[in-house]
């Protein structure tokens, strides 16, 4: 019996760093309010890369590790090195590979990383064997007996991949999701069925407003309305999740359990370094903390604040993270 069984991606990792990129307001589509600019045709120096790994399940499992749950990662790798680069990675910080899928002559997914002199990222992602997530029966067994189940970003087939997930979920477990871009474009529509079994879902505010804006009868809605977080909490909230929490970057994060709105501030790091990661980290680490202090979302939200803080101090999406200790 696991303790969590966390569902979506793997990745190696490859980060480069660069002071050239010049950051810049869009005030012409609401969804891009902020874009990082490179001269075209120009040659960009690069400072140094670094090698590390990611993947929505993966940094969920290793963070969840840390705070001395039994978690089990059921992901995919393909058959080259990467692969097994990956699977040592989660032995060596404490997650079970009983349940990672090894996709045959598939490259494993590989992230190239941008990182600015802010920390700030931007992510170009290769799905290679995460878009190939089949998830077998026999791997899927695993979600019957686990307390909490954690669903990162899914590619490829996602609808049925979670089809398969829930047909596993009993009402006495926890579902925490943490989808990704895809699963957000066709609005609430489209994830209504599944939101109705999840526990916590935990996205962004730009998540949230396209989540909202995607959705028919919020399309014409104006951006006053839609920047408001509140407002997105209460439409999320109704379409069916217990608990839903939007992080807003250097805002902070609020939360809405349907009768209370739980407003925090960041927790400011000593230095700012990378932030690669850092959602993975925050809504994994509020997943422990629900756990940790029996439903408490106030210490739950505090706990994540301190370790996305504690993450982005380090480079690596699965570097620096405090541990139960």
């Amino acid at each position: 019996m696991f303790d969590f069984v966390t569902v979506g991606g793997t990745t190696r990792d490859i980060s480069f760093f660069t002071d050239e990129g010049i950051l810049m307001d869009n005030h012409i589509d609401i969804l891009r309010q902020k874009v990082l600019a490179f001269e075209l045709g120009s040659k960009i120096k690069v400072d140094k890369f670094f090698y590390s790994y990611g993947g929505g399940a993966a940094n969920a499992a290793v963070c969840l590790a840390n705070f001395g749950f039994k978690t089990a990662c059921l992901a995919p790798v393909g058959s080259d090195q990467n692969g097994q680069l990956i699977i040592k990675n989660l032995r060596d910080r404490g997650v079970s590979s009983s349940l990672i899928i090894k996709i045959p002559q598939e490259e494993s997914s590989a992230s190239f990383i941008l990182v600015s002199p802010s920390g700030e990222r931007i992510i170009f992602a290769q799905r290679g064997a995460n878009a190939k997530l089949s998830l077998p029966e026999q791997k899927l067994k695993a979600i019957d007996s686990a307390k909490n189940i954690y669903i990162a970003s899914l590619a490829g087939d996602w609808q049925a991949a979670l089809k398969k997930v829930f047909k596993h979920v009993k009402s006495s477990q926890q579902v925490f999701w943490n989808p990704g871009t895809t699963q957000l474009l066709g609005g609430l529509e489209d994830i209504a069925i599944f939101l109705k079994k999840v526990t916590v879902l935990a996205i962004n505010q730009d998540e949230a407003t396209e989540l909202v804006l995607r959705t028919d009868a919020y399309r014409k809605k104006k951006r006053s309305f839609l920047d408001n977080p509140r407002n997105l909490l209460q439409i999320i909230k109704a379409a069916g999740p217990q608990i839903v929490v939007i992080t807003r970057g250097p805002e902070g994060v609020i939360a809405f359990d349907g009768q209370k709105f739980y407003e925090r501030e960041v927790v400011h790091e000593k230095k700012k370094v990378d932030s690669t990661g850092v959602g993975d980290i925050f809504n994994s680490t509020f997943a422990a903390g629900l756990n940790l202090y029996s439903g408490e979302i106030d210490k739950a939200l505090d706990l994540a604040l301190r370790n996305a803080a504690s993450k982005v101090a380090h480079l690596g999406a699965q570097n620096g993270l405090i541990t139960l200790k």
